[in-house]
């Protein structure tokens, strides 16, 4: 079994708001869900930041390849919006048979 667990650092375009933000980040988030329902994605930090989000997306598989194929689509799914500028990405793959 492996766990795929990715980190998006995001910069959001004209928003002023923390309101605005809500606005851009929930469909966002939505839209992963809904192209790819088996994984858990969710806003994980930067919460009290109006132009900066940080959204975790992780996945379970029995190959690290299809953990890496899933986690590469939601980058780029990610990376394609327009009002978006995805700034880091950082990826962690576990395994079971770590200590």
């Amino acid at each position: 079994m492996f766990i795929g667990a990715l980190t998006l650092d995001i910069l959001l375009g004209d928003v002023r708001s923390l309101k605005q933000k809500r606005s851009l980040v929930r469909p966002l988030i939505a839209e992963i869900q809904r192209k790819y329902p088996a994984i858990a994605v969710a806003e994980a930090g930067h919460l009290d930041l109006h132009r900066r989000a940080e959204i975790g997306v992780a996945v379970v598989s029995a190959s690290a390849a299809n953990c890496d194929e899933v986690l590469d689509a939601c980058e780029r799914l990610v990376a394609y919006h327009p009002e978006i500028e995805l700034l880091s990405a950082r990826r962690r793959l576990f395994n079971d048979h770590e200590e």
